[in-house]
């Protein structure tokens, strides 16, 4: 008996020190390493890489810095550091060590009124930002400014600061077309504050894993905050290496690119009275390429060492362990720690794979397979080396490919579809971002076709739903040719902003893409495929699918950042009845008090040209605003799709109407009652 409560003590010992010690956050990049975190100027947050969805023939390449930006933080809001270097890392050709393509971001800043502790007062800024953009074709070798002057948008500090007379008497809409530039080739640039793009439970993942919350209440944890985005729009062929004709098909290899994006600061930093003196040679501080990568692998000894290397050092090799045996794999794994994480209970990796293989962390994957005849033909035996360096690496063959070479379209790295139950055997193609040269990058084809945003295939689940479409879907599953299936340009083929990262690579992690092609869950009997566990994974949710306001349709495509006096400025305090709540609106607030389904007022009111609709939605809900004048013509629509339960709004901008009385009509669906404010425009 002694020995029985010895043992449970050290076993219940052991399981809070692995618990205690995951990663300390999973918003992709938000606060990830320790010497970062003291550094948030030059912390990269999170980087996307997409086909262009109104203009295919260019790619966008998005890269964010300055996590967790409170909208409304002033009198010094956040700024891009005048010392610090953004960079946008293209590698296009294998054969190549290291990158083809830079694209370095400079910025400048000025106190247009330093007399002044406002940021923003009669028409000056403090601090007035530019910045230059710089191009290399070398590697880094030279650099050619193509851009100087560019305009960074200023902080959405409110309506006085950015739309009266005393402020800049303008729209933040105008404000952020003037911080589009225009590059050489038809090519634009943005950079300033936007919404934070990036959606996942911060509270629920701290909390030890609780992710979904198992009391229900998944909250957005990044829906109130802002940060920083560089953006560039260029045409897809600027981007590929050169000699490169027309695709050959839309899995041309030649196609594909690897992005990643840095910062860096001069060595050596000096304090003196109420200034800073940077000099000496640069260095890396913080790098991004494939998302929560530095998150939720690299543990936190070793995560200041990754942020100053490069994909191409040679100590990417000393973190590959922790793809092959990735921390997460111990809380999918009941035999481990998975009892102890009880939202992970829908993930649990194959152990006993068609009878045979065990991909649980410390086990062989298919290690043993390697040199025999059965894997002659497939990349197993033309990358052995790389694929199935050794034993006690199981996931070697699909994580780590996933985050350092990109998956090739070879056996076995095609869908179960057509293989005849020989996971080994050629099957469907669905991806090829295979780019053998350098680690950790975003990887993407370029030369796969866009999936409409409105199209109904549409899915936040990125190639993980093309698996499945091709899988199960009658138009794709009767055939083995390369033809596209809705969502092959999603992550991990580079990464849309819709992409729900955080869900598939916890999918991943439970072994989802080795089930695509073949390697299927312990259930499965033989016959179907579509095994509990396989629905169980995926169906697993996070919680949080999506980010709390819609992307825009055209460049940058990022929402517009929240605005500091909004309903994400804190504590709102009615002064009519004094009532206060904490993030959210006070009933006063609103025109209806009662807990009717919907709940909605409008402010300013009467207005000049700009004011913001606000309202609640007791239920998830169809929600349609739309403006109508006093004849009852519809004047404009505000806001058409689908919203969650909670605090919305929405602005107005009514710059081109007339003056005089509108309506505007929000309605819900599933018998959410229609709000009707009435509105007046005035000329002063």
């Amino acid at each position: 008996m002694k020995f029985i409560k010895f043992t449970l003590k050290i076993g219940l010992c052991m399981l809070a020190f692995m618990l205690v010690n995951t990663p300390e956050s999973w918003a992709s990049s938000h606060r990830e390493a320790p010497l970062i975190a003291d550094d948030p100027l030059a912390d990269n947050v999170d980087l996307y890489a997409f086909r262009s969805p109104d203009d295919p023939e260019m790619v966008t390449i998005i890269a964010t810095y300055i996590p967790l930006q409170l909208p409304h933080g002033g009198p010094n809001y956040y700024q891009f550091g005048e010392n610090v270097r953004y960079e946008i890392h293209i590698d296009n050709d294998a054969s190549k060590p290291g990158d083809e393509i830079i694209y370095r971001f400079t910025f400048y800043q000025r106190n247009e009124d330093p007399s002044t502790f406002f940021n923003i007062r009669l028409g000056k800024q403090n601090l007035k930002t530019t910045y230059q953009v710089e191009l290399s074709t070398d590697g880094g070798k030279r650099f050619k400014k193509i851009q100087f002057g560019g305009n960074v948008a200023p902080n959405n500090i409110g309506r006085r600061s950015i739309n009266t007379p005393i402020g800049l008497n303008t729209s933040y809409n105008v404000l952020e077309h003037k911080a589009i530039s225009r590059l050489p080739g038809g090519g634009k640039a943005f950079a300033g504050p936007v919404d934070d793009p990036f959606f996942v439970d911060l509270g629920g993942i701290f909390d030890l894993g609780d992710s979904p919350r198992q009391d229900g209440m998944n909250i957005d944890a990044l829906a109130c905050f802002n940060t920083s985005a560089i953006a560039i729009q260029v045409p897809i062929k600027s981007l590929l290496k050169k000699g490169t004709g027309a695709a050959k098909n839309i899995l041309d290899g030649d196609y594909t690119i690897g992005v990643w994006a840095s910062a860096s600061r001069k060595k050596i930093r000096t304090l003196q009275a109420g200034k800073e003196i940077h000099r000496g040679d640069w260095v890396q501080v913080s790098r991004l390429g494939m998302p929560l990568t530095n998150e939720a692998v690299i543990p936190v000894g070793a995560k200041d060492l990754w942020n100053a290397t490069s994909p191409y050092d040679a100590t990417e090799a000393s973190f590959y362990q922790y793809f092959y045996n990735p921390e997460l794999g111990l809380y999918m794994d009941d035999d481990l720690f998975g009892g102890a994480v009880p939202s992970f209970a829908p993930l649990r990796i194959q152990k006993n794979s068609l009878g045979a293989f065990d991909f649980t962390n410390g086990a062989d994957g298919l290690f043993g397979l390697k040199g025999s005849d059965a894997v002659k033909g497939t990349a197993l035996d033309a990358f052995a080396d790389l694929l199935l360096p050794g034993p006690g690496m199981p996931r070697s063959v699909d994580l780590w490919p996933a985050f350092h070479t990109g998956v090739p379209n070879v056996p076995p790295y095609q869908l179960a579809t057509g293989k005849g139950g020989n996971p080994l055997a050629a099957g469907k193609p669905f991806a090829n971002n295979f780019l053998p040269n350098g680690g950790d990058m975003l990887r993407i084809n370029l030369a796969v076709p866009v999936t409409p945003r409105n199209s109904p295939d549409f899915s936040s689940l990125g190639l993980v739903q093309a698996a499945v479409l091709g899988l199960t879907d009658p138009r794709f599953n009767g055939n083995t040719d390369i033809e596209f299936i809705p969502n092959m340009d999603g992550f991990p083929n580079g990464r849309r902003l819709e992409d729900d990262v955080t869900r598939i690579e916890l999918q991943a992690v439970s072994g989802v893409v080795l089930a695509a092609i073949g390697l299927w869950y312990d259930d499965f009997d033989g016959a179907n495929p579509v095994s509990q566990d396989l629905i169980d994974v995926l169906t697993y949710s996070t919680g949080v699918e999506s980010n709390d306001v819609p992307f825009r349709g055209s460049f940058p495509y990022l929402a517009q950042a929240k605005r500091g006096t909004g309903s994400c400025s804190g504590e709102i305090v009615t002064a009519s009845a004094k009532a206060r709540t904490a993030g959210t609106f006070a009933n006063t607030d609103f025109l209806a008090l009662s807990p009717e389904p919907i709940m909605a007022t409008s402010s300013p009111n009467p207005f000049i040209a700009n004011t913001t609709v606000r309202y609640r939605l007791v239920s998830d809900s169809e929600v349609n605003i739309n403006v109508f004048d006093v004849n009852g013509a519809h004047v404009k629509t505000l806001y058409q799709g689908a919203q969650i339960a909670g605090n919305h709004e929405i602005e107005w901008n009514s710059e081109n109407l007339a003056t005089g009385t509108y309506f505007v009509q929000i309605r819900g669906s599933k018998n959410q009652a229609i709000q009707t404010i009435k509105m007046v425009k005035t000329a002063n």
